[in-house]
């Protein structure tokens, strides 16, 4: 019997975030099928079509319950993208369900012409993204998505950080009439301090002050607020923004956060090349200001083999790497 996987969090970690008063919450790929069920319930038009992915999906309880509601295409990824794009086109509100390595590489072309290009408003769900896959390797990680599909025009790219952000995404994608691309791992995740309202194309400022800032998406985020914390207890202050779409990115908020900062980080779960990062990075260098900047992600490397937690914490993902880079960065 394999050995189960290491937590993404440390035990300094789980007592940080305990001080903060967060509670545990579900993986928000959990969540994303509890609510697409919901919906479907309430609309016959709301269609699931997955690619072998029903069981990796959690759409098992959706297939038992509208078993005339979702198609299964098999291991072909082209055909889902070009059926759901079909059924779209006539009026059905189609839900694409896949891994994200393989929607985002195999159907890339069917993604920019049968739904971006086409207008179709097919909403695009990426499961098990980043590394989730973990020691499956790098050819089961999605490191590449954010890059290639932020190149499509017409095309919304969305990363939620916590469960409410997830529900809250399913729900807005369900209802914008547009092509987007949700993206959704496979842990469970600590759920974030609440805020004053969820817009889809709004950062979320989960933490204030004045020194330094965090922008982070996906998994990330509960990193990112903890490294803050931790720093709080040397007298450093942090912005933490979750940025949960990427494109488009909320640049008004970012820049203005930054512009008040000695330095910012971006976090990740994809490669350090054309994500959030860059996105960030290239908003900041066109708006002629200057804080010192570093983007965490994965390196352009070959990815080194674990789990989740182990390739987080080799890259410096976590509390504590965050904290020691941002520490760096503050440096004289």
């Amino acid at each position: 019997m394999s050995a189960p996987a290491p937590s993404l969090f440390t035990e300094a970690a789980i007592k940080t975030a305990e001080g903060l008063g967060l509670t545990k919450g579900r993986a928000n790929l959990e969540v994303f099928a509890d609510t697409l069920l919901t919906l479907a319930t309430s609309d016959k038009n709301v269609l699931a079509v997955t690619s072998d992915s029903r069981g990796s999906g959690k759409l098992v309880p959706f297939g038992q319950a509208l078993p005339e509601q979702i198609v299964e295409v098999g291991i072909a990824e082209q055909n889902l993208v070009g059926i759901a794009a079909g059924l779209s086109s006539v009026g059905k509100n189609v839900f694409a369900v896949s891994p994200a390595c393989f929607l985002a590489a195999r159907a890339l072309e069917q993604i920019k012409n049968d739904v971006a290009y086409s207008d179709n408003p097919v909403t695009l769900v990426g499961i098990s993204a980043g590394v989730s896959y973990g020691a499956l390797g790098t050819t089961h990680h999605s490191l590449h998505d954010f890059a290639a599909l932020r190149a499509i025009n017409n095309l919304r790219i969305i990363a939620p950080a916590d469960n409410f952000e997830a529900r809250e995404a399913v729900l807005a994608a369900a209802n914008l009439q547009e092509p987007v691309y949700l993206r959704f791992g496979k842990a469970a995740l600590y759920n974030l301090p609440a805020t004053d309202r969820f817009h889809v194309d709004k950062v979320r400022v989960l933490r204030q002050g004045k020194d330094a800032t965090f922008i982070a998406n996906g998994e990330t985020v509960i990193h990112a607020l903890l490294a803050a914390a931790l720093l709080e207890q040397r007298g450093i202050t942090c912005n933490v923004i979750s940025a949960p779409s990427i494109k488009p990115l909320d640049g008004e908020t970012v820049l203005s956060l930054a512009a008040d900062s000695k330095a910012v980080i971006t976090v990740e779960e994809h490669m350090v090349n054309g994500g959030l990062g860059e996105a960030c990075a290239a908003l900041i260098a066109q708006a002629a200001i200057n804080p010192k900047f570093k983007i965490m992600g994965i390196p352009d490397e070959y990815t080194v083999t674990g789990s989740q937690a182990d390739i987080f914490r080799h890259y410096g993902i976590s509390m504590e790497g965050l904290s020691e880079t941002m520490l760096g960065l503050l440096e004289p």
